[in-house]
């Protein structure tokens, strides 16, 4: 592949996805694009460049190409400190809010094949048990790839993944299948749903009016001014009270109308205040 066509390759990518391959991972790039071109039966790049324009097969083998080169690699309560955040400390101010309905909608954003999305659920359910009256949560799970939004639907893990979930929450909200694998409880399960969304249209977001929404190493895929774009928008989402919680170190120095940043050392969070959400314009 020469350097043209590398850089077609990558303002491709851009485009459809706002992901950037810079030219130290084309490696990364050359590797995954050979493994799914010898599956398909393509030997040259140009062709296969060419094939994922326009035909009948084009989208399915887009799609089939974009699950092989996004990172899926994800775990079990990745940043503990953010699980504690929401449920020891976010969740007791939210649910005594004198707004607070009784519900809680989050958004894991970028969930991969579950892992987070579950763990969320997880940190959620608990911190509501202390909550007197009914209380009731759900999850948006969104991603780009279908075959990882498959496995967290099925919320079957292989075993070694049990150790990255803390007994006590192990022993309430997962089975034992056998040796090698495990499955997040059914009761659980329904309170996620798992859902194909690009985060370059969020104009059509799955959710509005979210109380929580969980992005952690998501953004570091895309350039900073996209990554302004994207959390303009997550702002927007937010119910008063609401909180955005991002992976440590994704943004530094930004500010948005409404939000304040959360006082906590180990936490990246921003909240909603109560007073009127402000438009992308605002930005």
């Amino acid at each position: 592949m020469d350097e043209d066509l590398f850089k077609r390759w990558v303002k491709l990518l851009e485009h459809r996805t706002g992901i950037v391959v810079p030219s130290t991972r084309r490696s990364f790039l050359l590797t995954n694009l050979r493994g799914r071109m010898r599956e398909a039966g393509y030997t040259s790049f140009e062709v296969y460049y060419t094939d994922l324009q326009s035909g009948p097969k084009a989208a399915v083998e887009w799609a089939t190409l974009v699950d092989r080169l996004t990172i899926h690699q994800t775990h079990f309560f990745r940043h503990q400190p953010s699980y504690d955040y929401v449920e020891k400390t976010w969740l007791t101010t939210r649910t005594a809010a004198l707004s607070w309905d009784g519900s809680i909608h989050a958004w894991s954003v970028g969930c991969a094949t579950g892992e987070e999305a579950y763990s969320l659920a997880m940190a959620i359910d608990r911190g509501l048990d202390v909550v007197p009256g009914r209380s009731y949560f759900g999850i948006t799970a969104t991603d780009v790839s279908q075959p990882a939004l498959a496995t967290g639907r099925a919320g079957r893990y292989p075993i070694a993944r049990r150790s990255e979930i803390p007994d006590d929450l192990a022993r309430r909200y997962i089975k034992g299948l056998d040796h090698q694998s495990f499955e997040i409880d059914e009761r659980l399960r329904r309170r996620v749903a798992f859902s194909v969304f690009n985060l370059l249209d969020l104009s059509r977001a799955p959710v509005k009016e979210i109380d929580l929404i969980f992005c952690q190493n998501v953004l570091i895929y895309f350039p900073r001014e996209r990554r302004l774009e994207m959390l303009a928008g997550f702002a927007s989402l937010l119910k008063p009270g609401g909180v955005m919680i991002l992976g440590p170190g994704e943004v530094t120095q930004w500010s948005y109308p409404g939000l304040e940043r959360v006082s906590n050392r180990q936490v990246l969070a921003y909240r909603r205040l109560d007073d009127p959400r402000p438009s992308l314009d605002s930005v």
